[in-house]
């Protein structure tokens, strides 16, 4: 099955030229239940891991320390906005610990990334380790295939300075207005909203802007150069929320014609079953100069 994200309600280049410097494309990775193997790009599947290496496990302590929660695996051949990897790597894993009890409020995430040259990998580690308590079942996402689409992004509407940021608040201020007015008046009306149909897309991504809904904008410079570092990958609680409708993925067929994707509840809009903070998303970011650099996250 292959999904689809609707057409924007409108051309937003067209009312604001300058944002086309801004213009970014990001792959939206669709997770749908499924049986993926370590062949595969997937939420919640085996990884390619080599039969010879050892699995990682957490490296701060607490009294849950123990092997990591395979999460993601994503092929560069699937997924056309993974940034590159280290060396030539083409294989991006992501693993953690399934306990909030890390960082200096003991409250934080620990996530780990793993590169690696999927040509290399011969024979694969089965089984696989998992850990034996997990301190929320949110930690554990469902098996998922995934159905990468590239799509549009502009930046988060606080991102934006200046002139062109001054205008498109404006922008954004009179469209909540007229839409107030037309509920108040009793009228079913609608207006496209800039922050939740134009710019950042919803959902599990790879590449293109972060929004910062929560905290605002950050600044995330690389701790290993300095440089300015770019997202690599969102994980979102939900594929859509109630005022990002206009992302809703349709699948082909006739489910996709009526404008209604079959299983339209908890199974399309959290196949994965993975919640990240307050269900909110995590901001995986990596550094471009060096990809080899830890990698910083912002939860959201």
């Amino acid at each position: 099955m292959i999904f689809t994200t609707p057409p924007r309600p409108l051309d937003i280049e067209a009312l604001f030229p300058g944002l086309a410097a801004h213009r970014a494309t990001a792959t939206r990775l669709h997770p749908r239940a499924g049986r993926p193997t370590a062949r595969d790009s997937h939420v919640g599947g085996p990884l390619l891991w080599p039969a010879g290496e050892p699995w990682p496990a957490c490296d701060e302590e607490h009294p849950h320390s123990g092997p990591l929660l395979a999460v993601a695996q994503l092929y560069a051949r699937d997924v056309p906005d993974l940034a590159a990897g280290p060396d030539g790597c083409d294989l991006l894993q992501v693993l953690w610990c399934p306990f909030d009890l890390h960082g200096p409020t003991g409250h934080g995430m620990h996530v780990r990334l793993r590169w690696r040259r999927s040509a290399e990998v011969r024979e694969v580690l089965a089984p696989q380790p998992e850990p034996a308590r997990v301190g929320f079942d949110g930690y554990v996402p469902a098996p998922c295939v995934l159905h990468p689409e590239q799509v549009t992004e502009y930046p988060y509407i606080e991102s934006l300075t200046g002139e062109l940021g001054e205008r498109v608040e404006e922008w954004e201020d009179a469209q909540e207005e007229a839409a107030y007015e037309a509920e108040a008046e009793g009228e079913d009306f609608a207006r496209p909203s800039y922050q939740s149909d134009l710019s950042v897309a919803p959902g599990w991504k790879a590449g293109g802007h972060a929004a910062w809904n929560v905290t605002g904008p950050g600044s995330m410079d690389c701790h290993g150069c300095g440089h300015g570092m770019r997202l690599l990958l969102t994980v979102d609680s939900y594929e859509w929320r109630s005022n990002s409708e206009s992302w809703r993925p349709l699948p082909t067929g006739a489910a996709g014609a009526t404008g209604v994707e079959a299983g339209a509840g908890d199974e399309a809009n959290r196949p994965t079953g993975v919640a990240v903070g307050n269900f909110g998303k995590l901001n995986v970011f990596a550094c471009p100069h060096d990809p080899a650099h830890p990698h910083r996250l912002s939860v959201q």
